[in-house]
C-alpha cells in the first residue's frame, strides 16, 4: 500500500465543502422538537426560588460580622468565625462561601434575607439539608486555615490589584 493510498483511507470520513454553507433568519428554523422541557426564559434565572436573589446576596453578606481592620466589602466572618473572602464564592478552600439557606429549601426553607447566612462553604456542603447539626458539629467541619494580615493583602492584590482597608484600622500597624 503506498503513502498516497493510506492517506486517502485516512481522510475519507472527512468531507470538506468547496464553500461555507450559508444560512440566513429566514432560511433557518430554530431546532425545538424534544426541547420544551429545558427552555427558561432570561428572566426565570433570576426568579428561581432555590437561589437567592442577587439583592438578598448583597444584604446577607452585609449582615455578616465585619473584620476589623479589613474592607467590609471584601472580608467578613460565617457565624462560626470563619474568615471569608467576597471573590471566592461556591469554591471548596477556607476562605471560600456559600450563600446558605438556615432553614433548607428542601424543607420548606425560603430564599429570603431573613432564611440566609454567608457560611463557608465546606461547612455549608457538610450542613446539607440538616437542621439538627449543633453548633459544635459544624466548627468541627469548618476548613481550618489561619491567614494572617499580610495573606489577606495578598489575596485582595491578586484578586482586586489593590489593597483596602477598612474605616477602622486606626491608622498605624506596628509589625
Amino acid at each position: 500500500m503506498t503513502q498516497t493510498t493510506k492517506t486517502k483511507r485516512r481522510n475519507t470520513h472527512r468531507k470538506t465543502p468547496t464553500s461555507p454553507p450559508s444560512a440566513t433568519l429566514s432560511t433557518t428554523q430554530p431546532f425545538t422538537e424534544d426541547t420544551e422541557e429545558f427552555t427558561y426564559s432570561q428572566s426565570d434565572r433570576f426568579t428561581n426560588p432555590r437561589s437567592f436573589p442577587y439583592s438578598v446576596k448583597q444584604q446577607c453578606w452585609e449582615k455578616a460580622e465585619k473584620i476589623k481592620g479589613r474592607d467590609p466589602d471584601r472580608w467578613r466572618r460565617d457565624p462560626l468565625g470563619n474568615t471569608i473572602f467576597r471573590k471566592l464564592v461556591g469554591c471548596p478552600g477556607c476562605l471560600c462561601h456559600d450563600y446558605d439557606h438556615i432553614v433548607p429549601y428542601s424543607k420548606g426553607g425560603q430564599s429570603t434575607l431573613e432564611n440566609c447566612q454567608v457560611l463557608q462553604a465546606t461547612v455549608n456542603r457538610s450542613k446539607g439539608n440538616r437542621t439538627e447539626m449543633s453548633r459544635a458539629d459544624l466548627i468541627q467541619k469548618s476548613s481550618y486555615c489561619r491567614v494572617s494580615g499580610r495573606d489577606m493583602d495578598l489575596l485582595e492584590l491578586s484578586a482586586y490589584g489593590n489593597v483596602r482597608r477598612g474605616q477602622d484600622s486606626g491608622g498605624c500597624i506596628m509589625q
